[in-house]
């Protein structure tokens, strides 16, 4: 197992384990050509700017786990510098491997490294499992958030 950052050639195996849940099932996975290009559009704009990072697990040059690292400037708490962890994936074949912890580790040396407060991610309300994870972790749900779809 490899931990690195994604190349476009991933785009599509990223694609697909974001339709491998039941929340992504309906909003995310490649139908046709525009859903593809929507995707490698995404993944060029991600990968131009430094202060994202996307990570994924390569299991011997199949993809089975991703994340992504966006890097914040913030004013509160005196400027400081925030992660934000998002669009974590695991394989379903690969739950319970480790694969989940060496991303979560990789991402908070990677925030470390470059000065970071604090990391925060969110996780849809269902994801029981995840969060017991995420707990496991040392994240703490220490806030309520709200989103408001635009399309």
């Amino acid at each position: 197992m490899v931990l690195r950052r994604a190349v476009a050639e991933d785009v599509p195996a990223i694609a697909e384990l974001l339709a491998a849940d039941e929340l992504g099932a309906d909003r995310d996975g490649v139908r046709d050509q525009a859903d593809l290009a929507a995707y490698a559009a995404a993944f060029k704009a991600i990968d131009a700017d430094p202060a994202h990072v996307l990570l994924v697990g390569d299991a011997d040059g199949e993809i089975v786990g991703t994340l992504q690292v966006t890097f914040l400037p913030g004013m509160s708490r005196r400027g400081a510098l925030r992660a934000q962890l998002e669009s974590v994936r695991v394989a379903p074949v690969m739950r319970g491997t480790g694969l989940g912890t060496a991303m979560f580790e990789w991402a908070l040396a990677e925030a470390r490294s470059r000065g970071c407060a604090m990391v925060q991610l969110t996780s849809d309300k269902s994801r029981t499992s995840a969060h017991r994870f995420f707990r496991r972790l040392g994240f703490v749900a220490s806030h309520e958030g709200m989103k408001l779809a635009l399309q």
